[in-house]
């Protein structure tokens, strides 16, 4: 009887679910995973904020309240959510035009986006829109995020050599970078080499090695020690300590600047949904566990409210940063609420010595972030596997490096589509003929197609739907037309169609028609209760007949010799 009011209690107030049960033997390796988290994952969502071009205390908000709030209320015991490139760069890419970069006037639009995506992760989950995440196929996802990478790391190269680059978009960054190639500053050149060369080598060594944390830490004490503010190194100058402000993002609330931000929110939906569900599914199938996608979608609508009243920027669930936790040793959210905890000690007393931190530290630091986006094992996997994917791929890619990452995003969606359409649209489908043994196999349409003489039986290997229908009357003209042995039924094998849309319907009230000017009985194999309804509904049922539904080979081929034996 416990068990049912707890399964009860569970479904009406679904939080904690990524920390109970509670393993209390596997506390210390939490709360270790969980430190070494911080370690990695403070001085990279500083880098974050350089892509969203929110002030550098932002990125340690997106793991304070945020982060706290998914741990509580989402269901994946290992999903991280925080700061994402992906959704940083969409975000830069949508304001850069309606606020100055860094302003105040800027971070209160940046977290109206990631309130109106909270908005859109919770009516999702009311309406019941999760099935969305999978109109990103693993193909252009790859493409997306390989574009984002080249983005990101491009965008970064001013900062690297200390030069200004006042071009939009990433050709004019890089032609304006060319241009002013001749006044890189030399020191500020060291300066990102240097925390290049401690990072790289950190990740040589070992991947659980800190290394943006020991290189962070180590050019603030040689910024320090030696000024280099007054060696013309760029620092970032006094960082705001405390907790972070809760406001409504204070901002002219019109109908005109919604409709703007909109479709800008929709493409940071389509991200947060997509990479979120695959990332607690993978993670989810690793460990044997179980998650819920609906779940998750109010844990991360919840995430997004917090980001959007403590005057941060979109948080999403990070492929990376998960990975991160999970080879520390994490296996909750314990983990996660142990850096949010490390994270507030950080906010509250230790932003003082982030004034020496030079911008060209954290520019090295986004520059490696957008490099690991590239994913070039991905796209030469995809090349090797899948040919016409990879152009695909390739496309989205180009799509999100010249034109921008949010008409990227849209793209990326668009082909998706298409590719399922384009395989629904042309099926493999087969005629079935007897195996010299006596069993039964599959053969091209444009093979012998009889089973028995003046017996068909076609199998069409996906969902009816406008847009195979013709193939579907074609192939049946094709296979009715000329035979030695004239056709006198006409099976459809229907194991693989599940739906039957009203222009399949239509088209099947058509294709009887034309049988039975040719003396020809359409019949159908193993259909499924739901289509049957639907072939009921649309007037196929009435016009052939109850009795030319089979459920089994043996009772379709004993009805079909009875017709023949008796000459019907």
């Amino acid at each position: 009887m416990a068990k049912p009011q707890q399964e009860e209690r569970k479904r009406t107030l679904p939080i904690l679910q990524g920390v109970l049960p509670f393993n209390r033997a596997t506390l210390p390796a939490e709360v270790l995973a969980g430190l070494t988290f911080a370690c990695l994952a403070i001085p990279e969502v500083m880098g974050y904020t350089k892509i969203a071009g929110t002030p550098v205390v932002t990125g340690l908000y997106t793991i304070l309240i945020p982060m706290a709030l998914f741990a509580l209320f989402g269901s994946s015991r290992h999903l991280v959510v925080g700061a994402d490139s992906a959704t940083a760069a969409i975000t830069a890419s949508a304001l850069a035009g309606m606020a100055v970069s860094g302003s105040s006037e800027y971070l209160a639009l940046a977290s109206l986006l990631a309130l109106m995506a909270a908005v859109l992760l919770i009516a999702a989950r009311v309406i019941g829109l999760g099935f969305l995440a999978d109109f990103l196929s693993r193909t252009v996802l790859v493409g997306f995020l390989t574009g984002v990478g080249i983005q990101v790391a491009t965008g970064e190269i001013p900062g690297l050599l200390g030069i200004q680059s006042d071009g939009h978009g990433t050709i004019a960054k890089l032609q304006a970078t060319f241009q002013n190639i001749g006044q890189t500053s030399w020191p500020t050149l060291g300066v990102s080499l240097a925390v290049l060369l401690v990072v790289v080598g950190c990740r040589r060594l070992s991947p659980k090695l800190p290394g943006p944390l020991f290189a962070i830490l180590g050019v603030i004490l040689c910024s320090w020690a030696f000024t280099f503010s007054a060696s013309g190194i760029a620092v970032l100058g006094p960082v705001p300590g405390g907790l972070p402000a809760l406001s409504i993002p204070n901002v002219d609330w019109s109908w005109t600047l919604f409709k703007q931000l909109l479709p800008t929110a929709l493409s940071i939906f389509v991200v947060i949904l997509a990479q979120s569900a695959a990332t607690s599914r993978a993670y989810a199938a690793r460990y044997d566990e179980k998650f819920s996608e609906n779940t998750d979608l109010v844990g991360l609508g919840l995430a997004n409210l917090g980001a959007a009243f403590s005057g941060t920027f979109v948080v999403n669930g990070s492929p990376t940063k998960t990975e991160m936790v999970a080879s520390a040793g994490g296996r909750s959210q314990i983990a996660q609420l142990t850096t949010v905890a490390i994270v507030l000690v950080v906010i509250l007393f230790l932003t003082g010595p982030l004034a020496y931190l030079p911008n060209a530290a954290l520019s090295a630091v986004v520059f490696l972030i957008g490099l690991k986006l590239i994913d070039l094992k991905g796209l030469t996997a995809i090349y090797k596997q899948a040919r016409s994917e990879f152009w695909i791929a390739v496309a989205t890619a180009a799509v999100v490096v010249f034109v921008g990452v949010e008409q990227g995003i849209i793209f990326a969606m668009v082909l998706s589509l298409i590719d399922h359409t384009r395989r629904g649209y042309r099926p493999k489908n087969a005629v079935i003929v007897r195996t010299a043994g006596g069993g039964w196999h599959s053969k091209p349409v444009s093979s012998p197609s009889q089973f028995e003489p003046g017996l068909v039986i076609y199998r069409f290997s996906h969902s009816l739907y406008y847009a195979n229908t013709q193939r579907l009357s074609d192939e049946i003209a094709e296979l009715t037309t000329d035979q030695e042995t004239p056709v006198q039924w006409f099976c459809i094998e229907a194991t693989a169609i599940d739906d039957v849309d009203f222009t399949a319907g239509y088209t099947l009230r058509n294709v009887l028609k034309l049988l039975k000017d040719k003396n020809i009985k359409l019949v159908f194999l193993m259909v499924e209760p739901h289509v049957r309804s639907e072939l009921d509904r649309y007037g196929v049922t009435d016009l052939v007949g109850e009795d030319a539904f089979f459920h089994t080979g043996e009772d379709l081929l004993d009805a079909y010799k009875r017709s023949t034996s008796s000459g019907s």
